[in-house]
Formats: structure tokens, C-alpha cells, sequence
């Protein structure tokens, strides 16, 4: 046992500038003593009155500090002899076996972060596809709706009564996407999540077990590929040129899941023919195999009307669809959803009550009011209209200032254009210099996983102006010139 330790000015001070409360420093002192030995267990502490002394401060702040210690098990009263450093196992680290500890992250967890991300950096002018217009949303109507949601201290938005979705955003979902992507469903079959990829995810561990095969889009969006990986599945490339789908590719072997992106292929913006949609259904069929409708931008067709979804014409209830509010609205909002069939409603709603892949009931509910009160078919046009002329006004400015290095042409939908290089070019290290003129674009050789890939550009043209897409324009020509042999 120590004997009495009288806690000196130069152990223990406290310091009278800081906004820290005086007691928390005493106690924040004394816990870190403790923790790295310099006061042993057994040890008997002053008493309150005379480290208040010593301190010069009041006996109240020591006793609160001593209050908070013994709470937390660093100290005990032992009647009749005073307050006691409590006998706490000490653990020293251990340099040897430091250097053979295991290492942190899992074999799927390495797998996942190990693979190739799209730039996003901070403070840079972008092309980063996909990524919608925010400057003309309808900022005030969204604010109106969703302080009244929030006033309403309506209870059915501030617990956790509805994992599988608010009532009103799922019944106009089931509404809305029958008219604009020609699929019939009950508001029961509408799983609303945080987004896109977390229904990918959802979809994944519910569906499939570690080491199934999926057939997954070669290229294909990179997004999937993490979110199937991270469940432990096999990926097989189904091969996508810009000509259609291989579904009749020998190698493939039997799939768990087929995942596709039908109404605009990523990154190649194809659309799948109806003789290939019939035939995936067969194979979907034949071998009681899942399909994955990621319908990232169905929405966004600027000639004619916007392609039926595949799972309209599912009738074997093999597809399931995935959604997004993050195009069309805000990427920020993180709300997507997912159409799955009857049968699999109840076990997907129980899935995201344990997942915690709900997204924020007042949310969905401005969501489900923007919808009803008409302001989201408003804004949707607006949009389209927007992009349209933008696509146009791009593909001309590509063709004018960057025609020495990319082909780039027209495509009826998409927020995202491809650009082919016309010269022999790695697009990482293109990527690479273009950081260096302050642009960020992302290279279409990332979305290959298992053949040698093409490499090119995708360029996301909606989100700019006139004046911000030229500056961007000139900062990639900048960096193909930065590429030029001197």
C-alpha cells in the first residue's frame, strides 16, 4: 500500500484564463494521473479541504471533481481513512506484441477501401457526373413546407413508428412512378432508405450470401461494385458495350443477382432494347435470380417520353427497382427507395429497422408535400428543359476548345456525357493534371473491375452555368496541353 501522497502545486494546477471549469480541470488531471501511473492504485489523495488549499480555490470545486472521479470508479471512500486511488488493472502497452497485432480492418473492409474512388476535392470547379443543379431549386417553397412539417410536432415524424417509410411519400411514390416509369405497385412494396446506395447495400445483405455470383455491368457504376463486395459476394462481369448487353456470354456463371442500369447505362448512357430486357427476365427466370433496376436517371429524357422501367414489365417479380430523390431534388438529402416485390415487403422493412438505413420522417414528409402540391412536376420540367440546353451548349464548347483529344456527341438522357479520347492517354494521370488547373473529372477506367479498361472521361455538364462550364472547359484543355510531349 502507498502511504499518504500530498498532491503538490507543480503535479496539479489549475489554470484561471481557461474556459474550462476549474473542477473539470482538477478532475481531467487527476483521471490522467491515474491512467498513466504517475498515481499508483492504493493510493491515498488529499483530503478536499486541504488540496483546496493548496489549489487556492473553493472546497466545493474539489468536491465536485472528486464527486465525478468516484462515479467513475477512479477513487473510493474508505470510512475512518479518507479517499483512495481504487485498484484499477493497469495495462502497459507491449512494443513486440504491438508490431504483431491484428490488423484493423477486416479482408472486406480492406477490399472495399482499396478500391479506386471518384475525385471530390473541396474548393475546385468539377465535372463530376450525376451531380444535378442547385442554383435554380425552389429554395423557399422547400423551406415553407418543411418548417410547417416541423411545427406540426405532428408525433407519426418524431419517433420510430414507420422503419419502411413514411405512409404519404410511399403511397405518392407507388403513385408517381407508375405514371413516369410505367410500374404498377402497392405503397406496401416502397422501402424508403438514404439513398441510393444505401438500397444497394440494404439490397445485398438481404439478398445474397457470401460468395454468390452477381453479374455485374463491365463497365459498370462503381457504387454497386462496393456495395456487393462489402457483402461478400462474387462479381462477374456482364459485358456492356455501346451496342447492348452480352447476356449470352458462356462464361457468366449461374447468377444470385444481376444488377443492370437499363434506361441510361453507366457510364455508357445505352439504353437496353426490349429483346434484351425480355431476355434478362428469362435468365432471371431460368436460374430464380434477382435483378437489380438501378434507375439512377430515368427521370432526365430529353427526347420523347422517358423509357419504361424493366420492372414494368416484370410479371415474375424478380426485379427490384432502386430510386432517388438525389438527382432530381438534393443530392444532400440522402432519401432513395426501393420496389421489391410482395413477398419480400415485411422482411425489408425489418431489415431497415435494424440497419438504421431509415431515412428522417420530416423529411420524407416535405418530400411527399413538394410531390403532392405539384412543385416537384414543376421543377422536374424546369430541369429537363435546363439540361437540354446545357447538353447542347457543351457538346459545342467540348467540340470547339477540346476536339484535339475527345470525341464527345449528343445522348438522349443522362446528367453525363462520355468523352473518348482521340490520342493514346491514361485517364488517371489526365485527372491528374486537370486537378492541377483546379478542375476535378472523374476517369471511366475506374468502372471496370474485371477486363483491361477503356479509358476516357465522364464529364457531368448539369450542374454548370455558361460562364462556369467554359472556365471548366479551359481548365481540361489546359491539362491535355500540360500532357503534351515538350
Amino acid at each position: 500500500m502507498g502511504g499518504q501522497l500530498r498532491l503538490s502545486l507543480d503535479i496539479l494546477s489549475v489554470d484561471r484564463g481557461s474556459d474550462e471549469p476549474m473542477h473539470r480541470q482538477i478532475y481531467s488531471a487527476l483521471r490522467r494521473f491515474v491512467l498513466d501511473g504517475r498515481i499508483p492504485q492504493h493510493t491515498v489523495l488529499p483530503s478536499t479541504r486541504t488540496l483546496a488549499e493548496d489549489l487556492k480555490v473553493g472546497r466545493n470545486t474539489v468536491i465536485a471533481a472528486y464527486d465525478q472521479l468516484m462515479a467513475e470508479g477512479f477513487i473510493e471512500a474508505r470510512a475512518g481513512s479518507g479517499t483512495w486511488v481504487a485498484p484499477i488493472q493497469q495495462s502497459r502497452p507491449d512494443p513486440q506484441r504491438a508490431r504483431h497485432a491484428p490488423k484493423r480492418l477486416s479482408r472486406r473492409g480492406r477490399t472495399i477501401i482499396d478500391g479506386p474512388q471518384p475525385p471530390r476535392n473541396a474548393g475546385v470547379i468539377n465535372f463530376h457526373p450525376g451531380v444535378p443543379e442547385t442554383a435554380s431549386f425552389p429554395f423557399s417553397i422547400w423551406s415553407s413546407l418543411l418548417v410547417r412539417n416541423a411545427r406540426s410536432r405532428d408525433e407519426s415524424l418524431l419517433g420510430y413508428l414507420r422503419f419502411a417509410g413514411h405512409p404519404g411519400l410511399r403511397a405518392t411514390i407507388a403513385s408517381h412512378i407508375g405514371l413516369s416509369r410505367g410500374i404498377a405497385c402497392s405503397p406496401d412494396q416502397i422501402i424508403v432508405v438514404t439513398g441510393a446506395q444505401a438500397a444497394l447495400d440494404l439490397v445485398s445483405r438481404v439478398l445474397t450470401d457470401e460468395g454468390d455470383h452477381v453479374w455485374m455491368e463491365e463497365p459498370g457504376y462503381l457504387g454497386a461494385k462496393s456495395a456487393f463486395l462489402a457483402s461478400g459476394t462474387r462479381l462477374a462481369p456482364l459485358k456492356v458495350d455501346r451496342h447492348g448487353w452480352n447476356l449470352a456470354d458462356p462464361e457468366l456463371p449461374p447468377p444470385r443477382m444481376i444488377y443492370v442500369t437499363p434506361s441510361c447505362q453507366w457510364p455508357f448512357g445505352t439504353i437496353m432494347r426490349i429483346e434484351e430486357r425480355l431476355q434478362l427476365l428469362d435468365i432471371a427466370d431460368r436460374h430464380g435470380a434477382w435483378i437489380i433496376e438501378d434507375d439512377y436517371d430515368g427521370e432526365y429524357r430529353f427526347r420523347g417520353r422517358p423509357v419504361p422501367a424493366l420492372r414494368g414489365l416484370d410479371h415474375s417479380d424478380r426485379v427490384i427497382y432502386v430510386g432517388s430523390f438525389g438527382k432530381t431534388l438534393l443530392p444532400a438529402l440522402r432519401i432513395g427507395y426501393l420496389i421489391v416485390p410482395p413477398a419480400l415487403a415485411e422482411s425489408f422493412e425489418k431489415a431497415v429497422s435494424i440497419t438504421g438505413q431509415f431515412a428522417p420522417l420530416l423529411l420524407q414528409a416535405t418530400v411527399n408535400d413538394f410531390i403532392t402540391q405539384g412543385y416537384f412536376a414543376t421543377h422536374l420540367k424546369r430541369m429537363r428543359r435546363l439540361y437540354a440546353r446545357r447538353q447542347l451548349n457543351f457538346v459545342r464548347l467540348c467540340q470547339e476548345h477540346l476536339g484535339e483529344w475527345i470525341s464527345i456527341a449528343e445522348n438522349d438522357s443522362g446528367m453525363q456525357l462520355l468523352a473518348r479520347f482521340k490520342k493514346p492517354m491514361r485517364d488517371a494521370e489526365v485527372s491528374a493534371a486537370a486537378l492541377k488547373e483546379g478542375l476535378d473529372v472523374q476517369g471511366v477506367s475506374i468502372n471496370y473491375h474485371s477486363t483491361p479498361p477503356e479509358h476516357g472521361l465522364l464529364l457531368g455538364y448539369a450542374a454548370l452555368d455558361e460562364r462556369q462550364v467554359l472556365r471548366a472547359i479551359l481548365a481540361l484543355r489546359a491539362a491535355f496541353l500540360r500532357l503534351e510531349p515538350r
